[in-house]
């Protein structure tokens, strides 16, 4: 039976004309307004296609739990189970700083790097491999039945771009797709039996 891993990264924490900011583990901001529609919004969009979660996580940051909540709640009243595994990494000397000063601090090259290849840069608190390791004991976890469970997580960017790998071809999915995944939107991976595979990914669904 096919297991089915729904990413979701968490919505809006920042309003409409507000200045962007690296938020990372030590920034708990809420969700706005419109973050808590697109909870709302990635809820319906998953009973739409079929794919109301048997189980929901997220991390212990405030706002993945009331995305995941918000969610759940759309499609199918459940618990939600917070795991310190989702958790967003430390930005160090950037953490919650301005974007624009994020980028005169470490540069556009190094930004660009860590957008397309996942390369931290300096100062980041962040060990890829030991996320990756992560992803992968998760995905065991999830798969060890095969029974065919729906299982959502509500993540943040920093974590759920490292997600992939647990296709065992990180290289053609790079080339295929961006590691960016907007607020609100989902990634939807497949596993037959024998390996995962990329169903959709960065999909924002309609509000």
């Amino acid at each position: 039976m096919t297991t089915t891993l729904i990413i979701a990264r968490h919505g809006n924490t920042f309003e409409t004309g507000q200045p962007p900011r690296r938020v990372g583990a030590r920034t708990d901001l809420p969700l706005t307004d419109a973050g808590r529609e697109q909870g709302r919004a990635i809820g319906r969009w998953l009973k739409a296609h079929d794919l109301i979660p048997d189980v929901a996580y997220s991390s212990t940051l405030r706002r993945t739990i009331d995305t995941a909540d918000l969610a759940v709640r759309e499609c199918l009243k459940q618990p939600v189970f917070p795991l310190t595994i989702f958790d967003e990494i430390d930005y160090g000397p950037d953490e919650n700083a301005l974007e624009d000063d994020v980028i005169k601090r470490i540069g556009v090259d190094a930004l660009k790097n860590w957008d397309e290849h996942g390369v931290v840069p300096d100062g980041w608190q962040c060990d890829p491999a030991q996320i990756i390791a992560h992803w992968h004991g998760f995905a065991r976890q999830i798969t060890e039945y095969g029974d065919g469970e729906k299982v959502l997580a509500v993540t943040s960017n920093g974590i759920a771009r490292f997600a992939p790998h647990i296709t065992g071809d990180f290289d053609a999915f790079r080339k295929n797709h961006s590691l960016k995944i907007a607020t609100g939107a989902v990634c939807v991976l497949d596993h037959d039996g024998h390996r995962w595979s990329i169903r959709s990914w960065n999909v924002k669904p309609d509000r």
